[in-house]
């Protein structure tokens, strides 16, 4: 079975009232009425955070729960993760969300369901946290490099056109060194990837566009657009 991972750079239904990229990530599941988890460690298990799942997952057929860390669900997170047929992380510190789930041992979980066929996605830190490399907000400061899961080769950035910081930060740590090649995506657009492979890269809105980020020969930067596919209703 297909392992795929599907990454919002922003956008969704925590940044958006289009049900684009939600159903694009949920019809990949291939299921009639899927099983949606949301995972929303990254910000604490924000109240705000978890409304907005719920509230626009009703809009869909599908049934929707979610996993918190601070009031676990069961005793065998494996097995309830298992039990999904897709699993979307939500956005906050990546670093605090890594570190409570390396803790708990849902990184090995979630490479468990994964490896099953489950779709595991998610945006912001729940992008960035499969690929090797991330840039994030996550320590106080400029923009930083965190390592990740590693499931993705290369690093990842969200909101590439949504905050100002991204764009010039990333290309400066990539050409640096500090960042390797790395896979971007605007607030709006989902890079998809399948057995670990870039396979589309999606939109919600015509403008949003999806990036490959490289050190050239020289020891500068290559930018280069995706082609980037929108989304219909």
């Amino acid at each position: 079975m297909a392992r795929q991972l599907i990454v919002l750079g922003g956008g969704g239904f925590s940044m958006e009232t289009s049900p684009r990229l939600d159903r694009y990530f949920l019809a990949a599941t291939g299921k009639v009425r899927p099983r949606v988890c949301f995972i929303p460690t990254a910000s604490g298990d924000s109240p705000e955070y978890l409304l907005k799942f719920y509230a626009a997952h009703a809009r869909y057929d599908c049934q929707a729960s979610h996993l918190s860390l601070f009031r676990p669900p069961s005793a065998d997170l494996a097995g309830f993760v298992a039990d999904h047929d897709a699993i979307f992380v939500g956005g906050g510190n990546t670093r605090s969300m890594l570190a409570l789930w390396r803790d708990w041992g849902l990184d090995a979980a979630l490479r468990t369901a994964y490896e099953a066929g489950t779709v595991i996605g998610g945006i912001s830190a729940g992008m960035i946290c499969w690929f090797e490399r991330g840039l994030t907000d996550s320590v106080p400061g400029p923009l930083s490099a965190l390592d990740g899961l590693g499931w993705l080769a290369g690093g990842g950035c969200p909101h590439y056109d949504g905050e100002a910081e991204r764009r010039p930060r990333l290309q400066a740590l990539v050409a640096g060194g500090e960042m390797p090649a790395s896979w971007a995506a605007d607030d709006g657009a989902a890079l998809h990837f399948v057995d670990e492979q870039f396979h589309a890269a999606v939109c919600s809105r015509a403008a949003a566009r999806a990036w490959r980020v490289e050190r050239d020969e020289a020891g500068g930067i290559r930018e280069t657009v995706l082609p980037t596919r929108p989304l219909e209703d």
